[in-house]
């Protein structure tokens, strides 16, 4: 690699030195340390999960705050609705969202269910089409990961599972090394061959069932969405109570829907 040159090792780019901003990126280092966790921080806190020193710390705090993207009570820092701005300018434009959206609400009307279109960013997969029926939706399913944009754990989501296993043998085990196996139900793998196992065995059947390993009570199934050069670029999932569903229901009769409408969105992407 060239000496002048910054390599991203979440994903491999790579930028001349004389291209990179280092004061844009470490204010959207701060921006990223909110979270659901966080939802306020200080500046020891935000220096903390940046990083960056506490006096810079405040600096792009006091910045991003005259900005208009935090506020403060002088002692803690939130985020306002302007960050919104950012996701709703990729939701608006971006063209996957657009073409999955009506097909998510043709399943959601023949099954009851709740489907999602959902893509991998780094340890997380995020949402970024959803199709549900509201009187459905009232039963409080999942209400921590349902909404557009809401960020949930890779190794503990059926989405996130299946596209980590379209990923190489090598790619696999450098994610898990870096990004660990957090244990958030009893049902969570955490042990890392035992991960690396189940994530060989869904690339060689192409769909992943997840059982209440991120919440309790929740089943869900994912099949992969390809583009036009058969890269998988997110993932289809059904997500439902497990009293209401099971295993054999989602393979009998939502599998072939999923690889269906998969197929769908690849025609018009």
């Amino acid at each position: 690699m060239d000496q002048q040159a910054i390599l991203q090792s979440a994903h491999g780019e790579q930028i001349s030195q004389e291209d990179y901003i280092a004061g844009l990126a470490k204010g959207l280092l701060v921006l990223e340390a909110f979270g659901v966790e966080r939802q306020r921080l200080n500046i020891t806190q935000i220096a903390q999960r940046t990083g960056i020193s506490r006096t810079a710390a405040r600096r792009y705090a006091k910045t991003l705050k005259f900005l208009g993207f935090l506020d403060t009570d002088q002692h803690y820092f939130w985020l306002t609705p302007r960050v919104l701005r950012f996701s709703s300018a990729y939701l608006s434009s971006a063209h996957l969202p657009k073409v999955a959206q009506p097909l998510l609400n043709l399943l959601s009307v023949q099954t009851n269910q709740t489907f999602s279109v959902v893509v991998l960013d780094e340890q997380e997969v995020v949402p970024i089409a959803r199709g549900f029926l509201p009187q459905a939706d009232s039963l409080r399913l999942n209400p921590y990961g349902m909404h557009l944009g809401h960020r949930l754990p890779a190794h503990a989501t059926s989405t996130g599972k299946l596209l980590l296993a379209h990923l190489s043998s090598d790619e696999r085990r450098a994610w898990v090394e870096r990004y660990g196996l957090k244990r958030l139900t009893p049902f969570s793998i955490t042990d890392e061959a035992t991960f690396l196992q189940e994530l060989e065995k869904i690339a060689q059947q192409d769909y992943c069932i997840s059982q209440e390993q991120h919440e309790l009570g929740i089943i869900a199934i994912a099949v992969p969405i390809f583009d036009a050069q058969g890269k998988v670029i997110a993932a289809l999932n059904c997500i439902a109570q497990q009293q209401r569903v099971d295993e054999a229901y989602l393979l009998k009769s939502i599998l072939p829907l999923l690889r269906h409408c998969a197929q769908e969105i690849r025609n018009m992407i």
